[in-house]
């Protein structure tokens, strides 16, 4: 079974694609490799799935938001389902460069609902806890409200699941948006929290901690994320009229996709220190515009559905990052 993922050079992308290719499942990865963060590291992850997996993998280099270079780059190849992972992420920068948002998250969104919708393939797509915007409701359900975000970007992955509706109910295409909670892990993104204290701390650089760090995140390791987008590519929603998680009647459902614990910043940070063996210089900030205080998730929809049971603590899951990161940067 092949399965056509976008962001295939993105953190969880890459991760995705490892697994599938190593149970021998072709992979075909589009990517743009757009500046947002290091294409070096993207390229990277290219050619770490290339030389580990060789002919079942397939990259190509193409923007998704541009329907007519999609549609040209694909033709020809067949696939059974789509893993649409790609997006511009990052909800601080959405308040410095809104358009791209749109551009990528909703144009980019619409293209794969066509492309699904005319090819006939089922589709997993992500979403995004951020849609819970200041919810103080813990743990976040995916029957609570999502009508206040608090960030462009947020917004854009509500718009998702709306415009994912609609194609579900339109065309019948079965569809599952996963709303991720703060994933990490190996090969992870240079814009998140994991990634900049590592750094800084490695190189007796301040960190900065936001909200004088009283903050609280579901940290999930990149593994179990991709257990559980595996279990939704490997079992649709059926059309059977019956509600499914988010309310739809329609083909299609909506998973939170977490770790099931709050942790404290103040403890990731610890665990950083005690990893790369020194302690931060903390340099204590406000909280950052767009940003939530804590977050939560309630993973009971797809636990009972599709037996998913995240297991990786961030006591095991920080030292393997910042092993990876010092490996990857010789340091």
């Amino acid at each position: 079974m092949t399965t056509l993922i976008t962001g295939g050079a993105g953190f969880i992308g890459h991760h995705l694609a490892h697994r599938l290719l190593a149970g021998g499942e072709p992979v075909i990865a589009v990517d743009n490799l757009n500046p947002y963060y290091s294409p070096r590291l993207k390229q990277d992850r290219i050619a770490d799935l290339q030389a580990r997996h060789g002919d079942g993998f397939s990259f190509l280099a193409v923007d998704f938001a541009d329907h007519e270079a999609l549609d040209a780059a694909l033709a020809g190849l067949s696939f059974d389902r789509i893993a649409h992972l790609g997006a511009q992420a990052g909800v601080r920068y959405s308040i410095e460069n809104p358009r791209s948002y749109v551009q990528s998250n909703l144009v980019g969104h619409v293209n794969l609902l066509e492309l699904a919708r005319h090819r006939a393939v089922p589709m997993v797509y992500a979403s995004s806890s951020s849609v819970y915007g200041g919810n103080d409701s813990l743990p976040f359900r995916v029957e609570d409200r999502v009508d206040q975000p608090m960030s462009l970007y947020a917004a854009t992955k509500k718009a998702d699941e709306l415009m994912s509706e609609t194609y579900a109910h339109l065309y019948r295409i079965p569809l599952t948006g996963l709303r991720f909670f703060t994933v990490y892990g190996p090969w992870g993104r240079p814009d998140m929290a994991l990634w900049l204290f590592t750094d800084a701390i490695l190189a007796g650089r301040p960190i900065k901690v936001f909200n004088q760090g009283a903050m609280r995140r579901d940290f999930t390791y990149i593994d179990d994320i991709v257990s559980g987008v595996v279990a939704c590519l490997d079992t649709p929603p059926a059309d059977d009229g019956a509600v499914k998680p988010g309310g739809s009647r329609s083909p299609h459902r909506i998973y939170n996709i977490g770790n099931n614990r709050s942790e404290a910043l103040t403890d990731m940070i610890a665990l950083v220190e005690q990893a790369c063996g020194r302690a931060a210089i903390r340099d204590l900030q406000p909280m950052q515009p767009g940003d939530v205080r804590e977050t939560y998730a309630d993973i009971s929809a797809i636990a009972d559905d599709l037996g998913y049971a995240p297991s990786t603590t961030i006591a095991t899951g920080i030292p393997r990052f910042v092993d990876w990161f010092r490996a990857y940067h010789g340091r």
